[in-house]
């Protein structure tokens, strides 16, 4: 684990030097590209509506400043790469209809985050739609839901995944944090009840079998329906933790941290979604303190958050900051390919496969045998003098360490058998 200062990094795109260096190298070679040559598509399935849509927006925005930095470094195949926006609604069923759209309207990618079911939707829309048109295939590249089956028994090449699962963020936080002294011996989980909070819950469960800390309470909600957390943080407060270790997300993060101001509960929060905006203008001063794991922090790239500001018109937060790293992902694998007269889906797989990035995080890669993004993650805390500060108030995300990605990747799960195309 390697502690951190602010500062420690400067690198371009997305803290990803090696992929805006290879797509401008790229970018020679493209100049003399057929004009008439297809270009790639990709569509944006998100919640641009709803209980969900402050996750989905960003989503949208870190995404598109990702095609902005493709095609000002040469776009791919000799064309500009376009995107074309869905709105799912927040559903599964709509999520399907718009890939049906997304579909006929000829993209060959799908780049999302929010929602383990809508993410589980997409991938086997992609999967039956790739045994129906194997000439014409569609990826999915997930930058923001860590659901275990989707690099389980839902695996398939077409589905790639951009995104720590639970367990990998909360070995982080809790190695972090017990470092520090500030983890405490008294934990309660609080999750959603889908898969990706039922997975939190046993990745704070099982970190508590190995004796870092006792699980005092743990309870699972009904996701995005609850208006009124108190009676959760009545029990939190009567449990005695020292920390409160949650992966809610979107209205249900937002919400749990107003009823905890509203209550004066003063406890540590362990997260992955803290730094949506609101969370800690909602907590006020009791943030203080609160940690968060994510896939990097600005203070560790100021190059690429003032550039993000000055394309996009503010600095990067939350699903934005996450999706770019994705982005930058893609665009390396981008620029080892040649330019065509088609664009070749399966070829952009293997290449994603191929892909190396030394990024302000540590090294990237993805494991080819299931798709899952093999990345470092940088533990963050709530405090005082941050170079950035959110919500209006002088708080902000310090970082305080990076988690080598061999100490957090899993094992290849059993149940994923990938079968990989000719």
């Amino acid at each position: 684990m390697t502690r951190l200062r602010s500062g420690l990094s400067r690198r371009g795109f997305l803290g990803a030097s090696v992929a805006l260096v290879a797509v401008t190298r790229t970018a020679v070679t493209q100049a003399n590209a057929d004009p008439s040559a297809e270009p790639l598509r990709i569509a944006v399935i998100e919640s641009l509506s709803g209980p969900q849509a402050s996750s989905g927006v960003l989503f949208q925005s870190g995404i598109e400043y990702g095609r902005r930095k493709i095609n000002q470094a040469g776009g791919f195949n000799g064309r500009d790469v376009e995107l074309i926006s869905y709105d799912s609604g927040g559903t599964s069923s709509g999520a399907s209809s718009r890939f049906q759209q997304a579909a006929a309207d000829g993209c060959q990618m799908i780049v999302m985050g929010s929602s383990s079911a809508i993410v589980a939707q997409l991938s086997e829309d992609a999967r039956k739609h790739n045994l129906r048109n194997p000439d014409r295939p569609m990826m999915l590249m997930n930058v923001g839901s860590g659901a275990l089956a989707m690099t389980g028994e839902r695996c398939h090449f077409h589905n790639f995944r951009m995104f720590p699962i639970a367990s990998m963020s909360v070995a982080a936080l809790t190695r972090v944090m017990r470092d520090e002294g500030t983890l405490g011996g008294k934990v309660f989980a609080i999750n959603q009840d889908y898969s990706w909070g039922q997975e939190f819950e046993a990745a704070v469960k099982a970190q508590a079998a190995k004796g870092d800390f006792e699980v005092v309470g743990a309870v699972l909600h009904d996701v995005n329906r609850i208006q009124d957390f108190a009676p959760y943080v009545a029990r939190i407060k009567a449990s005695g933790a020292h920390t409160v270790m949650t992966g809610n997300w979107s209205n249900d993060l937002l919400l749990l941290m107003k009823a905890c101001a509203d209550a004066a509960l003063q406890v540590r929060f362990a997260t992955c979604f803290l730094d949506q905006p609101g969370n800690i203008g909602n907590a006020g001063a009791a943030a203080e303190g609160h940690y968060v794991a994510t896939l990097s922090n600005c203070e560790l790239n100021p190059d690429f958050a003032e550039d993000f500001k000055a394309e996009m018109g503010h600095y990067p937060v939350y699903n934005e900051t996450g999706s770019t790293v994705g982005m930058g992902f893609l665009a390396a694998a981008l620029a080892s390919l040649p330019a065509g007269d088609k664009v070749d889906v399966n070829a952009i797989g293997k290449a994603m496969e191929a892909t190396r990035i030394e990024a302000d995080n540590g090294l990237q890669s993805l494991r080819a045998e299931d798709h899952q993004f093999v990345t470092p993650l940088v533990v963050s805390r709530v405090a005082r003098g941050a170079r950035y500060p959110v919500d209006g108030t002088d708080l902000g995300f310090v970082p305080v360490a990076r988690v080598p990605a061999e100490e957090l990747i899993y094992p290849v799960q059993a149940s994923c058998v990938m079968q990989r195309p000719a």
